[in-house]
């Protein structure tokens, strides 16, 4: 394990998204004051005299850092596989990979992933990992993620109703039993206690758990306070065969097993109904948005508006690499704007400010973080990205910051990011991991 401190710094003359009293706002000409891991000061020179390293950023604009609410960075050595399938034929295939796949390949495809998230402004993910009885396939992709210093809840895959098919239950070959996956992840959090990893309870989805495993899992959940990941109504398969094995719907389902509640994220939703809506709402269940992925595999267009009409929290997550084929939270801002718009035939939804509400808060209570500001404010963890516009032309001119971050900005204007005020990307580099070998690594897996 990397053991890496809070640190302390000066990011001097910088254009900050700040929350205030009147909402968020650019603020020019800067100091941000980080001292252990936490920012004390934003405001003009309040770096000055202060006896800390100091980061010219006179140009650049400084946003928290990215929250991607959901991936599987196994499949970032999978790009474009199973293209063109339906769903369940695309789990299959990518299915074949994950019960075939080695701690080596799963460590590299996590470097690679997590690396790509960090190169385009996340600082926190939340992983959510397929079942798996192999605890070295875990350790592999936690030693990838901790190299990278990138904050990660784990989400520690579970089921308990095996089906080959997968339309009701788990591939048998990942299944084992729940309480040697409990204890799995207690030596989990044993072992990466004071780090920068959390664990979480990751379902595949509703089908892959008995009503007995439902309620070990929330049992479990209750007595840790752990979140609990779940992929929910992708498309209209969890509630068909709800409806065909348990009489009843998905979501109900899930609220008989006691699983929905404010630590519960659930995936997707793309065909959350109105009782769906009114339901998560008086639970507190909040929901990741996968824009690209539901529409790479054609899954539709999640009722995001409706969402948050109805006061659920919606995080932003651009989901596994097979099924976005990137790993660009920028894309997945963008996209997920465009999305409710043309669904909607409205331009003037899902504007900047409330497109980082997605990607920074919008599921910050399942995740265990109660603030509810956008922007950056004293007292704030200090996971932070430094944008330069005038890194890539298609930028340029500036007319408006958050436009310009909205509508064209992509990995190439991230500078730096801090994790605990830590410089874990300098220059749009990796400072803790060689990049150069990375690249041979992936290439030698052609």
């Amino acid at each position: 394990m990397v053991r890496a401190l809070p640190s302390s710094t000066v990011i001097g003359d910088v254009t900050v998204y700040a929350a205030t009293a009147a909402g968020p706002r650019w603020l020019t000409g800067r100091d941000v004051v980080v001292v252990d891991g936490r920012i004390t000061a934003i405001a003009p020179n309040a770096g000055a005299g202060l006896d800390l390293p100091y980061v010219d950023a006179a140009g650049g604009h400084l946003i928290p850092g990215f929250v991607n609410t959901h991936t599987h960075l196994q499949q970032s050595v999978l790009r474009g596989a199973g293209e063109g399938l339906p769903l369940l034929e695309w789990l299959r295939c990518v299915g074949e990979f994950t019960v075939a796949a080695t701690p080596e390949q799963t460590y590299l495809a996590a470097l690679a992933g997590g690396l790509e998230l960090l190169r385009g402004g996340v600082t926190t993910v939340v992983e959510h990992m397929w079942p798996n009885p192999s605890g070295a396939v875990h350790d592999a992709a936690l030693r990838a993620l901790d190299e990278l210093g990138i904050r990660v809840v784990f989400g520690r895959g579970l089921a308990d109703r095996a089906d080959a098919s997968r339309r009701w239950g788990m591939d048998p070959r990942l299944v084992q039993p729940l309480s040697e996956a409990f204890d799995h992840i207690d030596d989990l959090d044993a072992a990466w206690a004071g780090s920068r990893v959390d664990t979480a309870l990751a379902i595949p989805n509703p089908r892959c758990l008995t009503p007995e495993g439902m309620a070990a899992v929330r049992d479990y959940a209750d007595r840790t306070g752990k979140t609990i990941s779940i992929h929910l109504l992708e498309t209209t398969t969890d509630e068909d065969m709800c409806r065909q094995h348990a009489d009843c719907s998905a979501v109900d389902y899930l609220d008989r097993g006691g699983l929905l509640g404010e630590r519960t994220l659930a995936v997707h939703c793309v065909h959350l109904d109105e009782y769906g809506r009114r339901l998560f709402a008086e639970r507190g269940v909040a929901v990741s948005y996968n824009p690209l992925s539901n529409m790479r595999l054609g899954s539709g267009a999640a009722p995001v508006i409706d969402m948050l009409a109805a006061g659920i929290g919606v995080g932003l997550g651009v989901d596994g690499a097979a099924s976005n084929d990137t790993q660009d939270m920028l894309l997945a801002l963008r996209m997920g704007a465009y999305l409710q718009r043309v669904t909607h035939q409205r331009a003037d939804l899902l504007g900047f400010d409330e497109m980082m509400r997605l990607a920074t808060r919008g599921a910050g209570r399942a995740l265990g973080d109660p603030a509810d500001h956008v922007g950056l404010a004293v007292g704030d963890r200090a996971d932070l990205a430094l944008l330069r516009f005038d890194r890539d032309f298609a930028c340029l001119p500036v007319r408006d910051a958050g436009a310009t971050l909205l509508t064209t900005a992509s990995p190439r204007v991230v500078d730096t990011v801090w994790v605990d005020g830590e410089a874990v990307v300098r220059d749009g580099r990796s400072t803790r991991t060689d990049e150069q070998a990375l690249t041979k690594s992936l290439l030698g897996m052609q």
